[in-house]
Order: structure tokens, then sequence, then C-alpha cells
């Protein structure tokens, strides 16, 4: 009876799309880190909003056909992620100013999963991800897409996708700073 349970928990479409984006990712590294025209580019930047769009479609499917699990609130946010910072290393092969983002990026995640795990042991999970993180997932990656699709942007324009970057990974972080530490409505009671 569990096992059948269990299976229900991972096998739902949500999920499946998750793990597809994760699967996305390896072909979205050969194809950038080895392009040699425009070409290679466009299917690079094509693959990226595949993975957009199925992150769109199974946060709404889990929603509408109420396929919302403990697997998937963290499946998908974990392909967020990986697919993410697998983009800005990509990138900042290219343009190295993309440091700061690296390095912004993983000091945002690294606080949310301790902060998460700390809570997660007390029984305590958000209830989901936070309107300026949603925005600052929107904001890299559409941002980051357009460095994808064209590679030889001007030092002026990528610098300011490194500055609006930055700005938007900083109030994410400050958002999840304070819901970690001062709002406790935005967490749920694990059974």
């Amino acid at each position: 009876m569990r096992i059948q349970n269990w299976r229900k928990e991972i096998f739902t479409i949500p999920n499946l799309l998750s793990l597809f984006r994760l699967v996305l990712i390896p072909v979205y590294v050969t194809i950038y880190l080895n392009a040699r025209d425009a070409m290679d580019y466009y299917i690079a930047a094509g693959i990226l909003a595949v993975s957009c769009l199925t992150d769109l479609i199974d946060g709404q499917i889990a929603r509408h056909f109420n396929m919302i699990s403990t697997v998937g609130k963290i499946l998908d946010p974990l392909a967020d992620k990986i697919t993410q910072f697998t983009l800005i290393v990509c990138l900042t092969i290219k343009h190295s100013v993309l440091w700061i983002i690296v390095c912004l990026f993983v000091i945002k995640e690294s606080f949310q999963l301790v902060a998460g795990s700390i809570n997660l042991r007390k029984g305590k999970m958000l209830k989901g991800a936070l309107i300026p993180g949603k925005i600052c997932t929107a904001v890299l990656f559409i941002s980051l897409i357009i460095m994808v699709m064209v590679p030889v942007l001007p030092d002026t324009a990528v610098n300011v996708i490194v500055i609006l970057d930055t700005v938007f990974l900083l109030v994410s972080f400050l958002s999840y700073v304070i819901a970690y530490f001062k709002d406790g409505s935005k967490f749920q009671t694990l059974n």
C-alpha cells in the first residue's frame, strides 16, 4: 500500500516534467559550449525556452488537477535552480563579469538550502516560492536567454543585465531571509 502511494507521489505529470527539465540540462550545455554559429545559439536558447515553458506548465497542471506533492515541491525548484546555475556558469565562461551573479546565486541558494533544512527538521516548510523569488527566476531566465541568443552582446548590455540580475537576486534573497527569520505565516506544518 505504501509503495503505491509513493509511486503516486513521484510519478505525476508535473514531476515528470520537472525530471524532463533536468534531462535538458546536459543537452543545453553540450550545444551551448560547442556552438559555432548563430543557429547553435538559437537552438540552445530554444532548449532553455522549452525548459521555462515546462516549468510554467507543470505548476499549472499540479494546481489544476490537484497533483501537488511534497516530491514536486522539492523537485520543481531543484530543477529550476540547477538549470539556472548551469546557465549562469556556461555564460560566465564567455562573459567573465557574470561571476558576480554566480556568487550571489550560490549565496542565496545556499542560505535557502540550509534554512529550509533546519525548518524541515522542525516539521515546517515554506508554502511555496515567494513572489520576489518567482520574479527573480523569471528575470534571470529572460535576461540570460537573451545572452544565449545574442552571444556578441556589447559590454554595456552585459553590464546592464548583470546589474538588473544582481538587484533581483538581492531582493529575492532579502525576502527569503525575512520569511525564514521574521514571517512565520509563510510556513506550513508537515504531518
